[in-house]
């Protein structure tokens, strides 16, 4: 078997859990308020000890910062904030000494103004990187090109005044958007990769991924026929265009094609980020074939929207179209309201964080969790004056951005900041954080924590959880039951009851199952009688 094929037959991935780290939020080592690499570094036996596999570390290179490291200046250097490249190679020899993998953030699709590769582009229209980035001439009457809007509000071209053109930005005005129809754009960032593949990182987080081409005719969006409130929140106008224009172009297709070849020249991987109009079938492309990522991930079950019919209908719809990809499937990020508000509400308890780590590792996919969640944080409430983002400074009140679930990791709950940094941190530690600190928690049996170092341990002896195909029963609301079916093994039944309230419901294929007690979860059955406490959860075996 040649290099590449042996490669692509290693698919230790769908076996994994990923475990994201958000750099500004873990661990402050010099007292800036900042959180950065050496913090990190000193936390990875914590993060083994999660039994996870792949850590993911939001992006750390060289930026003025504006939208908090997603508008890069420099590729391959660290922002002296997070510490050096010295540091970097340090965390990353720590990190595979515990075995455990990195995956870094690369955000391809836009940059910041200052990049030296954007000061070249829009000194003149005829420099050698003048066409790298997306320009357009107005309107006769010197409105925008077309209608197309940012995601951060407002149009998506801004005005510039040395080439008398504008430039789009789907984000911030201050992170122009690289034009991949120029292949020195597409080198120019499969080499940057390769800097980081030689330096040993395992692996790659590509944001936005599906926004790196546009349609060079810059034809109109047309308005949604079903508004997007799974990518943006509902009073922003992103949500009101069908998005066919500006991004989710069928030339990325090709440019996924040379980062996988260049993936598999060094056994590394990438799971993509996908906002579009239809992410389940974007997600299935992007993963088809064997030929470019091997995972993708959307918003999907990062919106408000909770209910048991509408995860089964996520999970469903994606296997329906899925050509031989894989998905991953997270329930928190960055940019999410973390789940146990968003879902869980203000009455929120440990077992509904626990029935939700356990509903992740029952899902076909690779899991992916966000710093916090195993502790089971709620989002904070910040205050106006304290608020960073501009995203939700655009559109505060109705939408207060993306801090709420931004802040600092609570490590010891009898110290300033809860341990996080012993500077005034960049954001508040809520003191009901404090009082769910990694102190705290460690030394509970019974604490989220220690559930989910026992879930991730739990699944790791049931190759079904991984590799099994995946099917639903017709449960009442709110019980989401998933059968888990891999030749030549028993097949694994699991429950669990979505609310607040005790449920029981009659499942026949229970009938003579063996049931599989989980420490944290009090489902039992009976018969075919399956009984669930309030988020409750159970899992069985049974022969096919």
């Amino acid at each position: 078997m040649n290099k590449s094929l042996e490669v692509q037959a290693n698919d230790w991935w769908r076996d994994a859990v990923i475990y994201q780290v958000y750099p500004r939020s873990f661990s402050d080592s010099n007292g800036d308020g900042i959180g950065d690499l050496p913090g990190i570094t000193a936390k990875l036996d914590y993060i083994a000890s999660l039994g996870v596999d792949v850590v993911w570390i939001s992006p750390f290179f060289t930026s003025p910062m504006k939208d908090f490291g997603y508008d890069v200046a420099d590729y391959c250097d660290v922002d002296p904030i997070f510490g050096t490249l010295a540091d970097f190679d340090d965390l990353l020899k720590r990190a595979h000494d515990l075995g455990l993998k990195i995956m870094i953030d690369q955000v391809l699709s836009h940059c910041a103004e200052v990049h030296p590769w954007f000061v070249e582009s829009r000194k003149s229209r005829d420099n050698p990187k003048a066409d790298w980035y997306v320009w357009a001439n107005p309107k006769a009457d010197g409105s925008p090109p077309n209608n197309w809007l940012s995601v951060f509000g407002g149009s998506a071209w801004q005005w510039d005044a040395r080439r008398r053109q504008y430039y789009m930005h789907n984000f911030l005005v201050s992170q122009p958007d690289l034009n991949f129809h120029h292949p020195e754009v597409q080198q120019a960032h499969l080499d940057n990769m390769r800097f980081w593949l030689q330096r040993g990182v395992d692996g790659f987080r590509l944001d936005a991924c599906n926004f790196h081409f546009h349609d060079q005719a810059l034809t109109d969006n047309p308005p949604s026929q079903v508004r997007d409130n799974k990518t943006v929140q509902d009073n922003n106008p992103y949500g009101m265009q069908a998005h066919i224009h500006d991004k989710t172009q069928p030339e990325n297709l090709a440019f996924l094609e040379k980062i996988r070849s260049l993936l598999n020249e060094f056994g590394a991987i990438a799971i993509g980020e996908v906002g579009a109009d239809d992410s389940l079938a974007v997600m299935a492309d992007y993963t088809a074939d064997g030929n470019k990522l091997q995972m993708a991930y959307s918003f999907n079950l990062l919106t408000a929207t909770y209910s048991a019919a509408y995860i089964r209908q996520q999970v469903e719809e994606y296997e329906a179209r899925v050509k031989g990809g894989w998905v991953s499937w997270s329930v928190g990020n960055h940019d999410s309201v973390r789940v146990m508000t968003r879902w869980g509400g203000t009455a929120a308890t440990p077992e509904f964080a626990k029935m939700l780590l356990a509903m992740q590792m029952a899902l076909k996919g690779t899991p992916c969790l966000y710093q916090g969640d195993e502790l089971a944080l709620t989002e904070a409430d910040i205050a106006y004056e304290d608020i960073q983002d501009p995203y939700g400074i655009t559109f505060w009140p109705e939408f207060k951005g993306r801090d709420g679930c931004r802040t600092p990791m609570p490590w010891q709950a009898d110290q300033p900041n809860a341990g996080f940094s012993t500077g005034k941190p960049w954001l508040p530690v809520p003191v009901e954080h404090a009082e769910n600190a990694v102190s705290i928690q460690d030394h509970e049996p019974n604490s989220v924590l220690n559930f989910a170092r026992h879930i991730l341990a739990w699944r790791k002896k049931y190759p079904q959880l991984s590799r099994g195909e995946i099917s639903f029963f017709d449960a009442p609301e709110p019980v989401l039951a998933i059968r888990r079916d891999l030749a030549g093994s028993t097949s694994l039944l699991a429950a669990f009851n979505l609310g607040n309230q005790p449920v029981s419901f009659n499942w026949p294929e229970t009938q003579g199952a063996k049931e599989l007690p989980v420490a944290g979860l009090a489902g039992q059955s009976h018969g075919e009688t399956v009984e669930l406490p309030a988020y409750g959860g159970w899992f069985a075996e049974v022969t096919q």
